[in-house]
């Protein structure tokens, strides 16, 4: 099972290949350890089975949050889930969950400038350190590219169709959020050097 977690944590992005159980926490005896001092010693456990990978709290002090919502047992992860610990962002990515599992598929969609716009406005609160930041709302975004909310609704519709994100999905913001970052159409500097209006 070929997976991996992108760490986003002091400022800096790295990527870590899993390949069994692993746990993550501040102490550097863990698998993946995550220089923050609000993870604990040992935060949690990421572990492979057959039908996947699942993620698993150790008690930790700050929680661990799955997709902005605070796990208190073991949950299953898929493709894209966003993990929070302290104040640290991981990404988890699931090869085999990839169909067809070819490299176009991992490619930017070509957006347009206005697009490209809301997407940046829609991504740039996740570089707060704050675990319980979202992507942006559509009145923020609107508010700060001077355009209607239903400008910015009909942008996101389209935008959810060029990344392949189902319209039944509850975390959908979250999850096209996650990919124009993963997949190069926003970058970590287009966050830091575009400031709100």
């Amino acid at each position: 099972m070929v997976a991996e977690i992108e760490i986003a944590s002091g400022g800096g992005v790295r990527r870590v290949v899993l390949g069994e159980r692993v746990t993550l926490g501040k102490a550097p005896e863990n698998g993946i350890a995550i220089d923050d001092p609000t993870v604990s010693h040992m935060h949690a456990t990421l572990e492979p089975f057959d039908a996947g990978w699942i993620i698993n709290d150790l008690g930790s002090s700050n929680g661990t949050w799955l997709n902005g919502e605070r796990i208190w047992s073991q949950r299953r992860l898929r493709d894209g889930d966003e993990i929070r610990v302290g104040t640290s962002r991981l990404v988890f990515h699931d090869a085999d969950a990839r169909h067809p599992p070819t490299e176009v598929a991992d490619e930017p969609p070509t957006v347009t400038a206005r697009e490209r716009d809301v997407l940046v406005a829609l991504c740039r609160p996740l570089l707060a350190r704050d675990m319980f930041t979202e992507p942006a709302a559509t009145k923020t975004i609107a508010g700060e590219l001077f355009i209607s909310e239903a400008a910015v609704k009909q942008h996101l519709t389209n935008l959810f169709g060029k990344f392949g994100i189902a319209p039944d999905d509850e975390n959908r913001r979250l999850r096209l959020a996650n990919e124009a970052i993963r997949r190069g159409t926003v970058t970590i500097s287009d966050l830091r050097d575009s400031t709100p209006s």
